[in-house]
């Protein structure tokens, strides 16, 4: 292996011999945060005690930070500090002990950042930079105190009670009372393997994969996106070897090679196969699409399920640089393997539900704001984000080979041309292609989409589209079906203009035809898109919205065009299938740009109503510590064609509890309205008449 491929794993280590010193100096004591990053196994056990406290006066420790019975962590006082601190004797006394604990179960096998801020008169806990509770306490000084002015209380863990908690810590540290927890959250997250599901698999309801070969001695090859990654969704730029394996699910045995001694998983260079443990694959800037084969088949191991796994050799063992695939089964077409189909009822599994429409569809007068289908937890920020950036799974050109034949004649069963009395055609859209639709996942609908646009006219489409609203129960799919002509073929269009026949264009290149498409299709000359520009100016209040003082600030405006490329998920050079993922964000989102209410919105500078395109992070960290009702506007980027919110605006705001929150606007229902009533509300005006919204939010990233 080459020297550059080597991780710095120094930085790691186990939870069981943490152990930190804090100095507490009574009199001028303010404020300490305890910060580290935490991936517990899957064997630790509840309850259980994940750090200890101790000092001179006490002959036993007491708990400091708890997993409690239902899986939540628990920050309990300190002893050195506050009246309420647990006694170390009377462990029944810890349960009834004021504290501060999450509202959802603590994960494991995922690298989560915990940061403990302890004052003398309170204590915060911070869950992925989030501040999830807070606990006003007693202290034990009094004024006047004057002996032992400094103290020292030791932080530590023994791996819980009685060894049950099991995991790693990482970049540990105690910082004063002038760094915030969110400064140690990002400057040094640990990292995080990470594999993605591949796009021409099935899967059932219980998870499996299923990978579907033509015959029974005949694998199919198949790709997978391994990506490296930090622990808070950023790629990392680092030139690394993995090595793939299969295995059996249920035990994690290595698969036996086949009869004719051929290697049960095998990878594709150049149209030619290795055996996958003999043949390491390089993640290029900490990514790779593998084309793997499975020459193993599932009927012939009695049926038992396999697995994938990923690990980067030679870096010790730790199961963050380890990662796994669903279970798996590898079947043929035509050799009669029984596997059980997909669920069908609910209809619509795996669709988002639109039954309360109320809920994000905008009333004559107001508008109603609906839930953004992301789930909203404490330990969202860890790990997660990343599939956030991930690249959306597209058909590669050896499987779309493969499966030509197949397609073509499903398509031919499934969707046909009827001729009427005057020789014209009309292309019928088949109740299997609309259940198909339903059911199907994103890169599933986009093929579907692209087959129907190349053979339907406009007519057929906006059926089709009527029809999958109608069975899905969403009638947002309408809205995405009916602009998938003019996406694909604009698209198509523009990458023929940016590319001029070269597979890789250079970013910089490319950045200007962006630009001049999306200006156009946002019907919106005077504002462009942002690259990275340094400014310093002042806050200007306008409409009573603004929220700090008029003093300078240096700040660094929205990068567009960063977030374009981490979408692309590409660097220096974009493909064609780099663009499409870009172009699928992007066209729905200028799309929506284009219409009445969000036009204005857009062209707004004073105030700055949406701010370019800013990530759910950047949004969240520019409204921690602001009042409530304070808001921020954004396009989701987790929202791509053909999703039924691609293009939709969310609101980012700050609950009354101090708890940020996401709601989604539906565009659609938005514009539609507004077109329909001339008598609408600006829906600046709609929006903060909202009990929720009072206060436009604004990005503020500090350097």
């Amino acid at each position: 292996m080459a020297d550059g491929c080597a991780l710095d794993t120094e930085k790691y280590s186990l939870l069981e011999d943490f152990n930190v010193d804090v100095e507490v100096e009574k009199q001028e004591f303010e404020t300490f945060s305890l910060c580290f990053w935490v991936y517990l196994l899957d064997s630790t056990t509840y309850p259980s005690t994940i750090i200890r406290q101790v000092h001179s006066d006490m002959s036993f420790s007491a708990p400091f930070l708890v997993l409690d019975e239902n899986k939540k962590m628990i920050l309990l006082p300190l002893t050195l500090l506050h009246k309420e601190a647990p006694d170390p004797v009377n462990t029944a006394s810890w349960t009834e002990v004021p504290n501060v604990s999450t509202t959802a179960e603590f994960p494991l096998q995922r690298w989560v950042h915990v940061g403990c801020e302890v004052s003398r008169n309170y204590m915060r806990l911070y869950i992925c930079g989030k501040k999830v509770g807070e606990k006003v306490l007693t202290s034990v000084m009094t004024n006047g105190t004057n002996s032992d002015n400094v103290r020292r209380v030791s932080l530590f863990s023994v791996g819980g009670d009685g060894y049950s908690v099991q995991g790693f810590i990482h970049c540990a540290q105690v910082l004063p009372s002038t760094v915030h927890v969110n400064n140690h959250y990002t400057k040094d997250p640990p990292l995080w393997l990470s594999v993605e599901k591949p796009s021409t698999c099935e899967v059932d309801e219980d998870g499996v994969w299923s990978i579907v070969g033509e015959k029974a001695s005949c694998g199919m090859i198949f790709s997978l996106d391994v990506v490296l990654s930090n622990a808070i969704g950023q790629p990392v730029r680092k030139d690394v070897q993995v090595v793939a394996s299969l295995l059996y699910a249920n035990s994690g045995t290595p698969v036996e090679k086949t009869s004719d001694l051929e290697a049960p998983l095998l990878v594709s260079y150049d149209g030619v196969e290795f055996s996958a443990e003999d043949k390491p694959c390089t993640l290029l800037n900490g990514c790779a699409s593998l084309k793997l084969k499975i020459s193993q088949h599932y009927s012939k191991c009695d049926k038992r399920l396999f697995c994938i796994k990923f690990e980067i050799p030679n870096n010790g063992s730790y199961p963050f640089l380890e990662a796994f695939t669903n279970q798996m089964r590898c079947i043929s077409r035509t050799g009669g393997d029984s596997v059980t189909p997909k669920r069908l009822s609910p209809l619509v599994e795996g669709v988002p539900s639109r039954n309360g429409a109320s809920d994000s569809s905008l009333s004559m007068k107001r508008i109603k704001l609906g839930e953004e289908k992301i789930p909203e937890s404490e330990f969202e920020g860890g790990n997660g984000t990343s599939m956030e950036w991930g690249p959306q799974n597209q058909d590669e050109e050896e499987e779309e080979e493969e499966e030509e034949e197949e397609d073509q004649s499903s398509t031919d069963s499934d969707n046909t041309e009827v001729r009427g009395s005057m020789g014209s055609r009309r292309y019928t859209i088949s109740d299997s292609t609309i259940f198909k639709y339903c059911l199907g996942n994103l890169t599933e609908r986009s093929l579907i989409m692209k087959e129907i646009t190349n053979n339907a006219g406009d007519e057929e489409v906006s059926e089709f589209a009527d029809q999958v609203s109608l069975y899905s129960g969403c009638s947002h799919h309408g809205y995405q079906i009916k602009m998938a002509r003019k996406l694909i073929a604009e698209g198509t269009n523009a990458w023929i203009l940016i590319s001029r026949n070269y597979q890789n264009v250079h970013w910089d290149n490319v950045v200007i035809e962006i630009e001049e498409h999306f200006m156009r299709i946002a019907n919106c000359s005077s504002r462009s898109l942002t690259h990275q520009v340094l400014l310093s100016f002042p806050y200007i209040k306008s409409f009573d919205l603004v929220f700090d003082d008029a003093t300078l600030r240096r700040e660094i405006v929205a990068q567009d065009f960063e977030l374009l490329r981490r979408i692309c998920g590409c660097y220096d050079y974009i493909t064609q299938e780099n663009f499409e993922k870009m172009w699928c964000w992007l066209f729905p989102v200028a799309t929506s740009i284009s219409r009445g209410l969000i036009n204005g919105m857009w062209r707004s500078c004073s105030p700055k109503w949406i701010e370019g395109f800013v990530t759910k992070e950047e949004a969240e960290h520019s409204l921690q510590s602001q009042e409530p009702g304070t808001f921020i506007l954004r396009f989701p980027t987790s929202r791509s064609w053909p999703h039924p919110d691609a293009g939709s605006l969310v609101v980012t705001y700050v609950g009354r509890d101090f708890v940020i929150r996401h709601r989604l606007l539906a565009v659609d229902h938005i514009c539609d309205s507004s077109e329909r009533y001339t008598d609408a509300k600006p829906l600046q005006d709609m929006l903060l008449a909202e009990p929720e919204l009072s206060r436009l939010g604004r990005i503020v990233r500090s350097i």
